[in-house]
């Protein structure tokens, strides 16, 4: 079973299915008993599905797309 450190670190890949499925049960099976976990979890995708849906409908300040790229890099956009 995954721990905090582990799941958190994990927790980009799990959000994008990059896991294997063993390792995506370890960590649900681990967000399910840990509350903390659960709040990082649904603050990272909340996050995400926020600045995509705004970058896709919104025009962006300038330079803002950059300064977001710089701090969490490409896979935030989350290419569909």
């Amino acid at each position: 079973m995954a721990d905090c450190q582990e799941t958190l670190n994990e927790l980009e890949r799990f959000l994008d299915s990059e896991l294997s499925p063993v390792r995506v049960a370890e960590v649900i099976g681990h967000l399910k008993g840990c509350s903390d976990c659960q709040g990082a979890y649904e603050f990272h995708s909340e996050l995400r599905t926020i600045i995509k849906t705004k970058a896709q409908n919104e025009d962006l300040p300038k330079g803002f797309l950059d300064r977001l790229l710089g701090c969490f890099g490409d896979e935030v956009l989350g290419a569909d």
